[in-house]
């Protein structure tokens, strides 16, 4: 159902319930009430996990229970699809800091099917970030500032796409083996020309074909343009085994992001990252010293994927008018970011440099320098 209709009233006062990281329950900020999330059974836990049929999601021939509409905004400055819980209407993308206003409308989306809860609390978050910010050579004296006064991290769900495929692959090569060859050479020794003798590497190239197989589980693609993809990358690793599913209740106080890479560019990019492992398949059945890798044809079998959210906590700074991103892992606390540089830290570090490499080369041998040797270096 639409993203506006979820609510979560306390059962007490009315107000509105969040998730609390770490925990499988809804508190209340008002009253301080603690209501459990219910758990699946076993059942619908491993069905609600299956892997979907990649083929049918390609055609957009999803049954209707996995799809959903959402209510969502682009983000002007980023491109973030936005999505809000609850009733709000405008917000702060979590992605930038722009504000942002959501639409009224809606979009029909693949519904997540699974989510790894968040496991770090805001204030465990923040107390990461500000570990790694204070590790930071030559960042502003702000960044640092607003790590430990600025405003509350916004954690969002952040969508991914997991493939799985079951791949045989045919190829052509050569592998080459390394020999040594023995010539003479003339080389001069103290102005005098002399014979020696070196021993020289060639390769033997022999013919190579053979056949490689592997199957692949949950190859991980960030499903987010708002994000650089470094960033999304280096937040490994995440345990996926913690995956529960899809349920509306851990998203209560936090954000969504709607994903903005369709599944078949996901297919495209998890396909070049199987086919680059597959390579190295290939390179160690050559085997040899080297290898020449002329042609790999992979049979692409049993593919599906999924459909997941996974927790991060993003903090957006400004800095002399550009937006830069730091991201937490809200499950293993591991911590990436845009790094801005304060120029005038670095300038005043390259004189003090420069200043003692000066005072180096004076102390060392002042006549180099056209100076006057002082009376107490005598």
């Amino acid at each position: 159902m639409p993203q506006d209709e979820y609510r979560w009233p306390c059962e007490q006062c009315g107000a509105q319930l969040r998730y609390a990281p770490g925990q499988t329950q809804l508190v209340c900020d008002h009253c301080g009430h603690v209501q459990e999330i219910p758990s699946e059974a076993p059942r619908t836990r491993a069905l609600a996990l299956q892997e979907l049929d990649l083929a049918k999601g390609l055609r957009d021939d999803l049954g209707g229970g996995q799809m959903v509409e959402v209510r969502t905004s682009t983000c002007p400055n980023c491109g973030a699809q936005v999505e809000i819980t609850g009733a709000t209407h405008a917000t702060e993308c979590p992605f930038c800091a722009t504000p942002v206003v959501l639409d009224t409308g809606t979009q029909r989306h693949i519904k997540p099917q699974a989510l790894v809860p968040f496991s770090l609390t805001e204030p465990q978050a923040r107390k990461a970030m500000v570990a790694w910010m204070g590790s930071l050579w030559f960042a502003p004296n702000t960044l640092l500032e607003y790590a430990r006064k600025g405003r509350a991290l916004n954690g969002v769900y952040v969508p991914f796409w997991t493939f799985d495929a079951d791949t045989a692959s045919r190829y052509s090569g050569e592998r080459g083996e390394y020999y040594y060859e023995t010539r003479t050479v003339q080389v001069r020794v103290n102005g005098k020309m002399e014979t020696r003798q070196e021993q020289v590497r060639k390769t033997r190239w022999y013919s190579a074909s053979g056949r490689v197989a592997r199957n692949f589980d949950d190859v991980l693609i960030m499903a987010s343009r708002s994000l650089p993809e470094r960033l999304g990358d280096e937040l490994t690793p995440w345990d996926l085994g913690a995956l529960t599913p899809y349920n509306p209740e851990f998203l209560a106080g936090f954000q969504a992001e709607g994903y903005t890479v369709s599944l078949s560019d996901g297919h495209d990019e998890a396909q070049d990252r199987m086919a680059a492992v597959i390579l190295q398949d290939v390179r160690r059945d050559i085997g040899g010293d080297e290898q020449r890798v002329h042609d790999v044809s992979t049979d692409w079998r049993d593919e599906t994927f999924k459909h997941i959210l996974l927790p991060i906590w993003m903090a957006a700074y400004k800095y002399n008018g550009k937006s830069y991103r730091f991201l937490v892992n809200g499950q293993t606390g591991e911590v990436q970011g845009e790094r801005p540089w304060s120029v005038w830290k670095i300038a005043f570090t390259a004189i003090i440099v420069a200043i003692l490499i000066v005072g180096a080369v004076y102390l060392a041998d002042p006549e180099a320098m056209n100076l006057p040797r002082p009376d107490w270096m005598d």
